[in-house]
């Protein structure tokens, strides 16, 4: 699982003190932080602002691309937009993501 600075910002502003330290433990142990050309990063974010994703969304696409990872979200209308505009990657909720992994 990669890690973006999207999913920092978002687990900070997690208010649960347990939650968050939680997830920052769990990320911590199996993600791995993203590296990629940030500008680069940031124009295909805009590009995806302007086809209709919210900026955050838009970000988590964005990084995914640039790393090459799935990208799995339980947002139902992200992935028919991600679907929609053929992002560079697989997209796909976590049940889809099972089925085709063969998990049970």
């Amino acid at each position: 699982m990669i890690v973006s600075p999207i999913h920092v910002r978002e687990m900070e502003a997690i208010s649960d003190p347990v939650e968050r330290v939680e997830l920052q433990t769990l990320l911590g142990k199996i993600g791995e932080p993203i590296r990629g050309n940030r500008l680069k990063i940031r124009a295909r974010t805009e590009d995806l602002v302007q086809l209709g994703f919210g900026i955050a969304d838009a970000a988590h696409v964005a990084y995914a691309e640039f790393g090459g990872a799935q990208f799995i979200s339980c947002d139902d209308r992200l992935v028919k937009k991600c679907l929609a505009n053929r992002i560079e990657v697989w997209c796909g909720n976590p049940v889809s993501f099972c089925e085709k992994e063969g998990l049970r």
